[in-house]
């Protein structure tokens, strides 16, 4: 039964570490912009505002409001265009953060790049 449970431990995916608090998540986030990752291709970005607020875009998408707020170990995001829930799970080891989509059937992981700029949201794209 041990070596069971050894094996088990093993075989966890590399999210296996204790998921960021919504107040570790909002320090880190809020300010910035984060890029998604999957593979070395950007996949989307959001830039995370003052109160939760955040502005989201596919690659070569327009741009949409959204919130997040905290759900248990999550991280959920609601948008003006999808209300969602979508929630996330992000780990922190050392400067690398990923993030997991809750419920996907594929387990993507996504590596999560923090950046100072803000995206190139065009004014009508955005609610207000």
């Amino acid at each position: 039964m041990r070596v069971l449970t050894l094996l088990l431990c093993l075989a966890t995916p590399a999210l296996a570490e204790p998921p960021m608090t919504a107040a570790e998540f909002e320090a880190w986030a809020e300010g910035h912009t984060l890029d998604y990752y999957v593979d070395g291709a950007l996949w989307g970005s959001e830039q995370h505002l003052p109160g939760r607020e955040t502005r989201d875009a596919d690659v070569d998408g327009p741009c949409h409001a959204g919130r997040w707020y905290p759900e248990g170990d999550a991280i959920c995001f609601t948008y003006d265009v999808s209300p969602g829930p979508h929630c996330w799970r992000f780990v922190r080891d050392g400067d690398t953060v990923q993030a997991e989509i809750l419920g996907d059937a594929d387990a993507t992981r996504y590596s999560v790049r923090r950046s100072d700029a803000p995206l190139a949201c065009p004014a009508p794209d955005v609610g207000v």
